[in-house]
C-alpha cells in the first residue's frame, strides 16, 4: 500500500503499440523474472522490486493493443493494489480485512475462503467474498508443474448489489506463490455467465526466446497476429 503506483505509468504507456514496442522494461529498482503467454490473447510480466515487502510480486499485463493492467500481489497472494490503464483507476486493498485471503493456508489445508474490501481513486468501493479448493489434480503447462484450484467469489458494493461474480478454475505454483488463470465463468453482474479461458500456455525466463515480450501470441485475431512476423526492436 506504500508503494505509489503512478510513477510506473509512463512505464506501461511508453509500450503502448505493439508495434513500436516488444520488450517490457521493469521501473528503476526492479526486476522482471517471467514472461507468460496464455490464452485470450494475453502475455502478462513479472516482476519483483526491491522497494517493496519482501514476497511481493507485480504483473504488467499485454493485450494486442498494448498495456491495460498492473497489479501487486503480497506473499499471501493478497490483492494490495491494481491499476487499469485506461481510464487510469487505482484500486487498493481495505486494511483489515474481515478474513485476509491466505495463499499459507490454502497450501497447508487445501481451502482458503475470504473477505476483504477493495476502494479505488474514484471513490467507489466494494467488498469481495469467496473462496480457493485445491482439486487434488497437477497439470503440467509448458513443463511446469501446477496445481489447480477451483474458485467462487463475488464482488458487491456497500449495499450488497453484485457488480461481477466468477466461478471456475485457476492454477498455482507453491513455491513462486502465483495463481494463474484457467477455464471460467464470468458474470458481469447481469446474471448471465459467460465462458473465459486465460489460462497459460507457455512459461518464459531470462535468456529464452520471448523473455520480456509485450506482444500476446494465442487467440489474437488475425489481423494482429500478422504483426508477431515483424521484427523485434
Amino acid at each position: 500500500m506504500i508503494r505509489v503506483v503512478l510513477p510506473l505509468l509512463p512505464v506501461l504507456l511508453g509500450l503502448a503499440s505493439p508495434v513500436m514496442a516488444s520488450s517490457f522494461v521493469a521501473p528503476e529498482g526492479c526486476t522482471t523474472f517471467m514472461t507468460v503467454q496464455a490464452k485470450g490473447c494475453r502475455v502478462s510480466n513479472h516482476y519483483k522490486c526491491t522497494a517493496d515487502a519482501p514476497g511481493d510480486q507485480w504483473r504488467a499485463d499485454f493485450d494486442q493493443e498494448g498495456p491495460f493492467f498492473m497489479s501487486r500481489i503480497d506473499s499471501e497472494a493478497q490483492w494490495v493494489e491494481s491499476f487499469e490503464i485506461d481510464p487510469p483507476v487505482r484500486q487498493t486493498l481495505d486494511p483489515n480485512p474481515a478474513d485476509p485471503a491466505s495463499f499459507s493456508e490454502l497450501l497447508a489445508t487445501g481451502n482458503d475462503n475470504y473477505i476483504f474490501g477493495l476502494s479505488d481513486d474514484t471513490g467507489e468501493r466494494t467488498k469481495v467474498r469467496g473462496g480457493d479448493r485445491l482439486t487434488g489434480r497437477q497439470v503440467v503447462i509448458d513443463g511446469i508443474t501446477l496445481q489447480e484450484t477451483e474458485f467462487n467469489f463475488s464482488e458487491t458494493d456497500m449495499g450488497g448489489t453484485v457488480l461481477r461474480r466468477s466461478r471456475g478454475n485457476e492454477y498455482i505454483h507453491p513455491e513462486w506463490r502465483l495463481f494463474f488463470s484457467g477455464p471460467s465463468q464470468w458474470d458481469g453482474g447481469d446474471g448471465t455467465y459467460l465462458p473465459l479461458d486465460g489460462s497459460p500456455v507457455q512459461f518464459i525466463f531470462p535468456g529464452e526466446p520471448g523473455f520480456a515480450s509485450t506482444q500476446p501470441l494465442f487467440d489474437c485475431d488475425a489481423v494482429m497476429s500478422s504483426l508477431q512476423t515483424l521484427p523485434k526492436l
